[in-house]
């Protein structure tokens, strides 16, 4: 019984780990990118679509093969080498902290890379324990229904993580989420614990000439004698507070201005092609919402673009694709987090984010009306 139940849970874990990063596939690739570019290794980047395609589904194809006890003799081998190549990379990264957030479970379940560890070690002695039990795993009704299964399942899968490719995350793990009010999202409640940080100080030494850092509660301030102050030394992070689910959205203008209030409380309707690289964004998806631009502008209604690409080039750009709309600047990595497609387009009234599109779904202009609730 225990050997079946360490197989489901260990199988599980796979599974949901390989679902949510698969229908999630350009969120893999952003993660693989940080993780190239923080171990200094940008020549690497390319491969990151392949890569997070790669890693999820075979986490998936593993994890289902645990479940439905899918030749468990051999892909226990391959889910033990997994497990120990994993919890020995994790407990680098736990101690080095290159990328705060480990991807591992993508936008469904962030964890800190320290709680990454310490879950790869459990699931690391169910996999040893799987494994030494491979050989008394049995299918009552046979390979040919495991099979079966799994092979149904793959196929299911690779479906779900083409229409997000295509389309959009069918679930959407972002803070960005549809229903969800931007002002909102970017409060602090009263009372929230706050970031506490250790100020630490630099003194010399007078007689040996050595520097050493001190604490508030130890620095040798009434030792003049043997102590000289040099500097402030940088402040360490101690305990994090409280972070709003969206903490970092902004629209600035060419001279940093930031106008965000401008376009979040309009009460009309606001259109936001979000596009963090304009020359990597689909020139078809692009013309696209120019088209749209032109009738929701006439209605009445704001349309502007958000990227993060710098404003020396949009004139150029706008005159390339005819995408006649005021263009803004917003970081990077918020806008790759708000939509997963280059370009992508939004709907936000008084706030809240009412539609997402990717560009192959961009509405057509007969449909503006009925994109937005009275």
């Amino acid at each position: 019984m225990l050997k079946h139940i360490s197989r489901i849970l260990l199988g599980l874990t796979f599974v949901f780990s390989g679902f949510v990063k698969g229908i999630d596939p350009w969120g893999s690739a952003y993660k693989f990118t940080d993780y190239f570019n923080a171990f200094q290794m940008p020549w690497l980047t390319s491969l990151a679509f392949a890569l997070g395609i790669l890693l999820a589904a075979a986490e998936f194809f593993l994890g289902l093969a645990m479940v439905f006890n899918f030749f468990i003799r051999i892909t226990s081998w391959f889910i033990l080498a997994f497990m120990i190549f994993f919890t020995g990379l994790t407990f680098v990264l736990a101690l080095t902290n290159p990328v705060t957030d480990c991807g591992c479970f993508g936008d469904a379940l962030v964890i800190t890379n320290w709680q990454t560890f310490y879950k790869n070690i459990v699931l690391l002695a169910l996999a040893i324990f799987v494994f030494k039990q491979r050989n008394n795993f049995k299918s009552k009704n046979g390979p040919i229904l495991s099979i079966a299964m799994t092979g149904m399942t793959l196929v299911v899968y690779f479906y779900l993580v083409a229409y997000s490719y295509n389309h959009l995350p069918i679930i959407d793990f972002s803070p960005y989420k549809v229903g969800v009010n931007i002002p909102d999202a970017m409060k602090i409640p009263e009372g929230a614990p706050k970031d506490i940080y250790e100020n630490n100080l630099v003194y010399k030494n007078l007689k040996s000439g050595e520097e050493k850092e001190f604490t508030e509660a130890n620095y040798p301030w009434q030792d003049t004698l043997n102590w000289k102050f040099v500097k402030m030394a940088e402040q360490k992070l101690i305990q994090k507070g409280y972070k709003p689910p969206i903490h970092d959205f902004r629209i600035e203008t060419s001279e940093g201005e930031d106008i965000k209030d401008f376009f979040l409380y309009d009460e009309k309707g606001t259109f936001i092609v979000i596009a963090h690289n304009l020359q990597k964004s689909n020139k078809e998806g692009m013309a696209k919402m120019a088209a749209l631009a032109v009738d929701a502008k006439r209605k009445g209604y704001n349309f502007i673009g958000l990227t993060a690409t710098s404003p020396d080039s949009f004139e150029a750009f706008k005159n390339e694709t005819g995408a006649q709309f005021d263009f803004f600047n917003t970081d990077e990595i918020t806008l790759k987090t708000i939509v997963r497609s280059n370009p992508g387009l939004i709907l936000v009234k008084k706030g809240t984010i009412l539609a997402k599109y990717h560009f192959n779904d961009t509405p057509k202009s007969e449909e503006l009306e009925d994109q937005i609730p009275r």
